[in-house]
């Protein structure tokens, strides 16, 4: 009982506050099934790492440092970049790539989305942010967890918790945020506009030779991207191959499982209450919003522009499946689509893009980091 009374003694405002986040986290995860895999180990960890005298976090002991296990897991699995690099094995097995390589224009979409990250740079510069700090906060519009971690951890950021979390928690609210987005650039009758899709066979040579050929190229453009991009088309080739299907269904499943609940977990390992409860975690999650919602547009706007010359038209919300979301972006374009036309199908147009911004948001992170030293 004395050992009760000093520990809630020893709770201070910024820790209740972190309880009430991680219960928020825990509960948007159980209640409305935001990225559970990721919200609900982020949200628990939250707790976990912010009682009085924790032994899941490095804490003094008798005058001695005792590591604790969160911070041993941040050490080796998120400092060393071992956990994203990981993850992007299992998602690049994930993804077919197919829907792109059938229609190659798509990429243009990729690239257009990715405005909301250097519009989000500056804008964090102009706060008042340096420009490490800034540029791993408008990464978050890539809408893309490890590339987030990734470059934050990247430019030693002490941001990384923040940018975490509302990356993640953005992703989660694609369906929410996305469709605000776009309504407010577009009209009902460019929301209706059709494209027909006529699906092309796509070679085995060619599926093989794509992961490939984009690890070079991504490479040569942005060296310091080449793990990023070199581990999802690894995974991707795997995927491809046609020789190892036992691999990629582990990496797939078993790969991905374990290093999401890891991966969540082990942030909470920079969610310490002095730490995360600041105003400047209010504004770095400000300004995710931004950077998600400035993605969407830029995607959006390029669609429109692209209109003004082309014949066959294109609906300008594909443009907004540019970002990195897969497949949940182009879900839910495909679900816009079909509440303005029961009869209209764009969703393979869509995963197209959506696809590409995959691509896309990991070169622009490489990009960044090979830009600023």
């Amino acid at each position: 009982m004395e050992f009760l009374i000093q520990g809630i003694a020893a709770i201070t405002i910024k820790q209740l506050v972190m309880w009430v986040i991680g219960g928020v986290l825990i509960y948007l995860a159980i209640a409305k099934d935001f990225e559970p895999a990721l919200l609900l180990p982020m949200g628990f960890g939250a707790i976990l790492a912010n009682i009085p005298m924790s032994g899941a976090i490095t804490q003094t002991l008798n005058g001695t440092p005792v590591e604790g296990i969160l911070d041993f897991l941040f050490n080796s699995g998120i400092s060393t970049e071992a956990f994203p690099l990981l993850l992007f094995i299992g998602i690049g097995a994930m993804i077919d790539f197919g829907p792109l390589l059938s229609n190659p224009f798509m990429l243009l979409f990729g690239a257009a989305a990715q405005f909301g990250i250097f519009f989000t740079m500056c804008a964090a510069t102009l706060l008042g942010f340096e420009l490490k700090d800034a540029a791993s906060i408008g990464i978050i519009g890539a809408a893309d967890g490890p590339t987030s971690i990734f470059v934050a951890n990247y430019f030693h950021s002490n941001l990384i918790a923040p940018i975490t979390v509302a990356a993640y928690s953005y992703m989660s609210l694609v369906p929410v945020i996305q469709p605000f987005a776009i309504k407010l650039v577009t009209t009902k009758k460019e929301r209706s506009i059709k494209m027909p899709y006529k699906p092309e066979s796509i070679s085995k040579k060619t599926r093989i030779l794509f992961p490939i050929i984009v690890t070079v190229i991504a490479g040569l453009i942005a060296p310091t991207s080449v793990a990023l991009v070199g581990f999802l088309m690894f995974g991707n080739l795997i995927r491809e191959c046609g020789v190892l299907e036992r691999l990629s269904v582990t990496a797939q499943n078993e790969l991905v499982n374990i290093i999401t609940l890891l991966l969540g977990i082990t942030i909470a390992a920079s969610m310490k209450a002095d730490q995360f409860v600041t105003m400047k975690t209010a504004v770095v999650i400000a300004l995710g919003l931004v950077a998600f919602i400035f993605d969407t547009i830029g995607g959006v706007i390029f669609a429109k522009i692209l209109n003004l010359f082309l014949k066959k038209k294109i609906n300008p919300m594909v443009g907004a499946a540019g970002i990195s979301a897969f497949p949940m972006s182009s879900r839910v374009i495909q679900k816009m689509a079909t509440k303005e036309d029961s009869q209209n199908f764009i969703l393979m147009h869509a995963v197209g893009a959506n696809v590409a911004g995959q691509i896309a948001s990991v070169i622009a992170g490489g990009l960044i980091m090979n830009l600023i030293r």
